[in-house]
């Protein structure tokens, strides 16, 4: 199953065009089997996400990238999030306390906006985000080696906040995913592998292999 965990809606993330009418539209021309909205700092698309679902058929789950002191966070299965900027390991903490998934987004892109360094002495993080369609291959490249070196889950998402952006990057399920429970159970076991889109197709991207290839199985 394929999933683009990391996308922005435009009603509560300002600096996205995207309505969700059209990202759902796009992710299913992509290939993509379901899709994550992840505003900035907001979960505010919950209900009409929810709605949208029922009308469609094509699951929606919505999550927070949230802007804590060290970076920015991505967090599935929660009701609240802090009203203000707390320390990466306070929001790790209160995202674990109600059952929840953290995964550290574009963890070196070169706006600071990443985890980076931090990853080493956090504690509780559950993935990483190898894949980012917004992120340059020397970050990848970082991302790949402290997933190596401290076996965190992998996984991939567009950060889209534009139509062309769109599914770029995704993560694959080994099973299918229904409800936001499994989707958090899945990354926390380690059933989830970063993918990209290429030639109108989805390759799995083996984090073995430090540069970009096509080699790989095909999705």
């Amino acid at each position: 199953m394929l999933i683009d965990l990391h996308i922005h809606e435009k009603q509560f993330s300002k600096d996205s065009f995207l309505a969700l009418e059209e990202i759902v539209k796009i992710a299913k021309e992509k290939g993509l089997d379901a899709i994550c909205i992840t505003d900035h700092d907001s979960m505010g698309l919950r209900e009409y996400a929810a709605e949208y679902t029922k009308k469609t058929g094509f699951p929606i789950f919505v999550g927070i990238e949230f802007y804590s002191l060290q970076g920015d966070i991505l967090a599935f299965g929660i009701d609240s999030y802090p009203d203000k900027r707390v320390s990466a390991q306070e929001f790790i903490d209160y995202v674990h306390a109600q059952g929840g998934v953290v995964i550290a987004a574009h963890p070196f892109r070169h706006n600071r906006r990443g985890l980076e360094d931090n990853l080493a002495t956090l504690k509780g993080v559950d993935a990483i985000e190898i894949l980012n369609g917004s992120t340059m291959p020397d970050a990848t490249m970082m991302a790949v080696q402290y997933a190596k070196k401290y076996g965190f889950a992998t996984t991939g998402g567009s950060d889209c906040h534009y139509p062309h952006k769109v599914g770029t990057c995704a993560t694959y399920f080994e099973e299918p995913i229904h409800t936001m429970d499994e989707l958090v159970a899945a990354i926390k076991n380690h059933k989830c592998k970063p993918v990209f889109h290429q030639d109108f197709s989805y390759f799995l991207w083996d984090i073995n292999k430090l540069q970009w290839t096509v080699e790989d199985m095909q999705i």
